[in-house]
């Protein structure tokens, strides 16, 4: 997981939400990812999917039985579905996601019985250092948004 929090400062450092992620096969990284959507102007563009495209190139495949993903923060919907396509053995994440996460914060994907194939889904490693991260990026832009503004406060009808 300290590999993918430093993933993450990558994607803080280029202004996006910092999200890191890295695949492990046989206790080995073999391909990382940050949040890339802004940048690249991608939708698609979340680590994890930067992580697992990496993955399947460096084996040559695009399933990725027997690999784990690490990520900072619980994955969407779109990331969850990915991730069982590739047919990853375990994801481990850190911080829930209360708004979007797809391992049981929102909906859990990985308890459906109805989907050809189970993941293991693992949350809250690291939770707090994961979880404090995001919260000092939006803090960071919410300070700049209002000295930007001048400081200025202004009024939601």
């Amino acid at each position: 997981m300290r590999a993918a929090l430093a993933e993450a400062q990558k994607a803080w450092d280029l202004g996006e939400v910092p999200v890191g992620a890295v695949v492990v096969k046989d206790g080995v990284v073999i391909a990382t990812g940050f949040n890339q959507p802004i940048a690249g102007h991608d939708p698609t563009a979340h680590a994890e999917i930067v992580a697992l495209r990496a993955a399947a190139k460096a084996l040559g495949n695009y399933r990725l039985p027997g690999c784990e993903l690490y990520v900072t923060l619980e994955p969407c919907v779109m990331c969850s579905g990915a991730m069982m396509h590739a047919r990853l053995a375990r994801v481990v994440y850190g911080a829930g996601d209360p708004k979007t996460g797809a391992a049981g914060s929102v909906v859990n994907l990985y308890e459906s019985a109805q989907l050809n194939h189970h993941t293991q889904a693992v949350g809250g490693v690291l939770a707090a250092e994961c979880g404090d991260l995001l919260k000092s990026f939006f803090a960071a832009r919410r300070a700049a948004a209002r000295a930007a503004r001048g400081g200025t406060i202004v009024a939601q009808p």
